[in-house]
């Protein structure tokens, strides 16, 4: 007979993951849950537990405390690193309630004293499951009216990045390839992380790589690794970022300034699943799922022939574009505070708040670094700091100096009130205006190619109108 909690759900057979070292013991539990109409998937230890866990989806975990190899304790970490939301009943004899309390505070939902009755197993596993299934209704209830999603070390309460982590939550449970687009220090590595950390690859690891920090003729060698003697000094073989990445995440930040000979091979392993080692000829197979990072235009990139079109369209899978801080100032007083308890209890030092004065200077800065930006001068401000409350002076804001000639100049290096790309509108506008529409006289007196003009047309507003009109 089904359990009524199977009835409540609306899922006839919910998925039980048993982990249990003693053989006897095991098959008691998985023959019980199997006639009260659960999915059951036995395993004797942690390990094989996980394996299961990545495969199949689990609704509910019962496992043992003692086991061995991996502990309880780390077998429960590792459990919500797959699934945070995912419900543990522990068990545990007797002389263990103590340690099997800790293990409820990081993150089990209930245990079993040894022995128990099956009876009780039943109810505490009904018990479990349905709260998931409200916590599920609730999660659904909330995104249907617009709920706040909240990410580990994300400061995010404004529309703009809420668009942003709603992106987060639909695609992480998936394997898509995500490519983050931004100005620098707007947080890509944070989202990076956070995709990472609610997939089903959150067991395995993350791997990132900066494809600007590295040598180019280095970075080959770092992303597939190399041979013994491949080159001069490869004293020994050595497993580069993809294999160290198998089975979870590789995230390459700034990938558009990756040379040509590079993206051939990571298009290969983004289509196959495969590469070779520098030097080597063996054909290696990984499983690594791709997220990346840019802070240029790939689309300009493609035009000018620096970036693959091949390569841009296995990575723009899932585009999220990540908004400077200037577009999103409403999230700065909570990244202040965020910053300020952080750093003050880094320091040591009481800084307890920030006065209006200081958060109106903040507020009325452009932040052309970004949120890495704002946390630098945050850091600067406490370490600097001799009260509790930081006041306007504490803030030292990174105004760059006018340059000499343009300080000497009684003209504006723009015309007053006009931003870059209203500017550069108006000198195509201007351009076309004197080559009578000929978009490739105009390309040439902007010092331009026909389809450079052609992406800044669409990417101004300004119609691309037949040849011959203005």
């Amino acid at each position: 007979m089904a359990h009524p909690s199977l009835e409540k759900s609306g899922n006839p057979m919910p998925a039980i993951l048993i982990v249990e070292d003693e053989a006897k013991m095991l098959r008691v539990l998985h023959l019980h849950l199997t006639d009260e109409g659960f999915t059951t998937h036995p395993a004797a230890d942690a390990e094989t537990g996980l394996k299961i866990l990545n495969r199949e989806k689990i609704d509910l975990v019962v496992t043992d405390f003692k086991l061995p190899g991996m502990s309880g304790l780390e077998f429960l970490q590792s459990i919500k690193k797959v699934d945070a939301a995912m419900p543990v009943v522990v068990m545990t004899a007797y002389g263990d309630v103590e340690t099997a309390v800790e293990v409820m505070k990081a993150g089990g939902s209930d245990y079993l004293l040894k022995p128990f009755p099956l009876a009780e197993l039943s109810l505490v596993i009904g018990k479990e499951l349905d709260a998931r299934r409200l916590r599920e209704e609730n999660r659904e209830l909330r995104e249907a009216v617009g709920q706040r999603y909240s990410y580990r070390n994300i400061v995010a309460r404004s529309a703009k990045m809420q668009e942003v982590l709603a992106l987060v939550e639909r695609v992480a449970p998936t394997n898509s390839t995500v490519l983050l687009g931004g100005e620098s220090g707007v947080g890509k590595d944070l989202i990076a992380r956070a995709i990472h950390e609610h997939s089903r690859r959150a067991a395995g690891p993350f791997v990132k790589i900066n494809c600007t920090a590295i040598p180019e003729n280095l970075l080959e060698s770092e992303l597939f690794g190399y041979e013994k003697g491949a080159f001069t000094g490869a004293s020994a073989s050595k497993p580069g970022k993809f294999e160290l990445a198998d089975g979870g995440t590789i995230f390459l930040d700034e990938i558009g300034d990756v040379p040509g000979n590079i993206q051939v091979k990571l298009l290969r392993v983004l289509q196959e699943r495969e590469f070779e080692r520098l030097g080597g000829t063996k054909t290696l197979k990984v499983d690594v799922r791709l997220v990346a990072a840019t802070n240029r235009n790939l689309r300009a990139a493609l035009e000018q022939g620096t970036f693959r079109e091949d390569l841009y369209y296995r990575l723009n899978v899932v585009p999220i574009d990540i908004p400077p801080l200037r577009e999103h100032k409403e999230d700065i007083p909570d990244l202040i505070e965020h910053f300020l308890e952080r750093f003050a209890r880094e320091s040591g030092k009481p800084v307890r708040g920030i006065s209006p004065a200081a958060l109106q200077k903040m507020m009325s800065f452009h932040w052309p670094g970004n949120i890495r930006e704002l946390e630098n001068i945050m850091e600067r401000a406490v370490a600097l700091s001799s009260s509790s409350v930081l006041d306007k002076g504490d803030i030292h804001l990174d105004v760059p100096a006018p340059a000499p000639e343009v300080a000497a100049s009684a003209h504006p290096f723009l015309p007053e009130g006009m931003t870059l790309e209203q500017w550069e509108e108006q000198m195509i506008l201007e351009a076309l205006r004197r080559a009578n529409g000929n978009k490739s006289q105009a390309a040439r007196l902007l010092g331009l190619s026909r389809n450079a003009l052609r992406y800044r047309l669409s990417r101004t507003g300004v119609p691309d109108e037949p040849e011959g009109q203005a």
